[in-house]
């Protein structure tokens, strides 16, 4: 199954999966993840050449589960 760029889903893992990155608030470099960056901007904090991704660290409904957002998949189609 292919995910589609920024899907949020929650994991029982306490890794990151390839392609996925944890919804821990970290500051990523545009230039390196233009397509997320293009989907969800500076929504969640970041200036110049970062952008921030949503902090959803103690929102977990279950210990050691975690948020993931999906950096690699299919681009979301807009009607």
């Amino acid at each position: 199954m292919e995910y589609i760029f920024g899907t949020i889903v929650l994991y029982a893992y306490t890794f990151e999966p390839y392609g996925w990155y944890k919804c821990d608030g970290r500051s990523l470099p545009i230039s390196e993840n233009d397509v997320l960056f293009s989907l969800i901007g500076n929504a969640y904090g970041g200036s110049g050449n970062n952008f921030n991704l949503p902090n959803m660290l103690g929102l977990e409904p279950i210990p050691n589960m975690n948020f993931y957002i999906c950096n690699n998949g299919m681009y979301p189609t807009r009607s």
